[in-house]
């Protein structure tokens, strides 16, 4: 990958379908997931997602999210989809994604994705999988992912992911407070953490805890610039102007949108460049 020739680095892009038209979440959530970000469902292949981001002169962090053991929903394969995205390592980075209820299986592949397959970091969904960050339960899995040296990015706050619908589909959006993750953060001083999206009705915490914790950082994805909390903007452009990570949520939010909106904002000419690429090369260690 030319990190220099890259204009950007989006660290949150999914994977809604595989080779075989599987996807990534039921029909249900599918559509209200759709409907919450007023789009028409979209459905990109790892092939896809590497052609449009190729001509975009980005690079994409992909993922899918396991959480079969809470939706009943068979998930998409980590494997799959890392040996679909070394086809387009000029602009793919792959993250794979492991439902903590997998216990020491989980744990055991998670060396066998990194050492095997190249996935370089690991992608968790709290309120999705049905788990709460700082469950002692999960530190073996958390351990293994320090030892490996690859970063962890968390949903938190709200999501659109079963919005609408009866009791959100059981969907527990307690278990995205940013705050769970400030004991993952402590206790794991080694593991690079990456607090996803605005942390709404949580933005206050998720900057005290990203700039509490060195090793934690905060992706700007899920949300169009134009709709960020105000205290996040001010935090963008001052002290956590090196912690700050350019995401859009792709397929459901696209990148020239969120591009387009955060050319609006008043961001300092100085900044711009750490959130659209370079604070992505540190946290992602690729150089």
């Amino acid at each position: 990958m030319d990190l220099d020739a890259l204009v950007a680095i989006d660290v949150h892009v999914h994977v809604h379908a595989d080779l075989h038209g599987h996807l990534a979440l039921d029909d249900e959530l599918n559509t209200a997931a759709a409907q919450y970000f007023k789009g028409d469902p979209y459905d990109p292949t790892v092939h896809d997602i590497a052609a449009d981001y190729r001509d975009k002169q980005m690079a994409a962090v992909i993922f899918t999210v396991d959480a079969e053991a809470a939706t009943g929903h068979m998930t998409l394969s980590n494997e799959e989809i890392a040996e679909a995205a070394a086809q387009h390592a000029d602009v793919l980075i792959p993250f794979g994604s492991i439902d903590p209820a997998r216990g020491r299986a989980g744990v055991r592949l998670a060396r066998t994705l990194v050492e095997e397959h190249g996935v370089r970091g690991f992608k968790f969904h709290p309120s999705l999988q049905d788990f709460q960050p700082h469950d002692r339960r999960v530190y073996p899995l958390y351990e293994e992912l320090q030892s490996l040296g690859v970063p962890a990015l968390f949903h938190t706050g709200q999501t659109g992911i079963g919005s609408g619908l009866p009791g959100g589909r059981g969907i527990k959006l307690r278990y995205s407070d940013p705050m769970l993750l400030d004991d993952v953060a402590a206790d794991f001083p080694g593991l690079t953490i990456i607090m996803a999206h605005p942390s709404v009705p949580w933005q206050d915490a998720a900057i005290s805890v990203a700039q509490h914790k060195a090793n934690v950082y905060i992706d700007l994805s899920g949300w169009s610039p134009k709709y960020f909390p105000p205290q996040l903007v001010r935090a963008a452009n001052t002290l956590l102007k090196k912690k700050v990570l350019f995401g859009s949520d792709y397929p459901l939010l696209r990148p020239e949108r969120w591009i387009r909106d955060f050319e609006q904002l008043e961001i300092r000419d100085e900044v711009r460049p750490l959130v659209m690429k370079e604070n992505a090369i540190r946290a992602l260690g690729l150089r």
